[in-house]
């Protein structure tokens, strides 16, 4: 029982660092947004943190997607957010991948992947938007720049969130017969 143990804890570890670096070479793919003296981006990091979700379930999922965007913003100029974007991106894949797998038995239907993964997008969405206005008013930005702001990133947000959704849901399962024949995911979920 305890080789078996080690083995299971093998894999995530293995899968767990596997989604984190898709992760953050997902992220890397961006096209930069300048937004009144401050940045916003589109990538296909969110593709990865919404399939990590699926793929390995909220701990392991929410470990890949947080790490793998944490290590982006240290490496790639934006390490003033990169705590934020380790919890944020966690509790990203950590919604798809709850809703995903909603109980030991649930079955990966179409719609419970497309709500989970709509679910964390937005979630994330929400989280972002929510830190960028907190931040902007401590700055002293107007009232203007702060709607233009929010208009610009969650335009931004939300299109990674479609983009997110509509590649990583087909993605999966496309991958998923391969994952289940080789019992790698039951393995996590074990």
């Amino acid at each position: 029982m305890n080789m078996l143990k080690n083995k299971k804890t093998t894999v995530s570890i293995a899968l767990t660092g596997l989604m984190g670096a898709l992760v953050l070479v997902g992220t890397y793919m961006n096209i930069p947004i300048p937004v009144l003296g401050d940045r916003t981006m589109l990538s296909l990091g969110n593709v990865f943190c919404i399939l990590s979700g699926l793929v390995l379930g909220p701990l392991y999922g929410g470990l890949a997607a947080g790490v793998g965007s944490f290590i982006f913003d240290i490496t790639g100029g934006w390490a003033s957010s990169a705590p934020f974007t380790l919890v944020f991106k966690f509790i990203m894949a950590f919604v798809c991948g709850t809703i995903a797998n909603g109980g030991k038995q649930a079955k990966k239907k179409l719609s419970r992947l497309i709500i989970a993964a709509v679910s964390g997008s937005l979630t994330y969405s929400i989280l972002y938007l929510t830190k960028s206005y907190i931040e902007a008013v401590l700055l002293g930005n107007s009232a203007q720049a702060i709607q233009m702001l929010l208009i610009t990133k969650g335009c931004a947000s939300l299109t990674n969130a479609i983009i997110a959704d509509c590649v990583a849901v087909p993605l999966f399962l496309a991958i998923s017969k391969a994952l289940f024949d080789y019992k790698i995911t039951g393995r996590l979920r074990q």
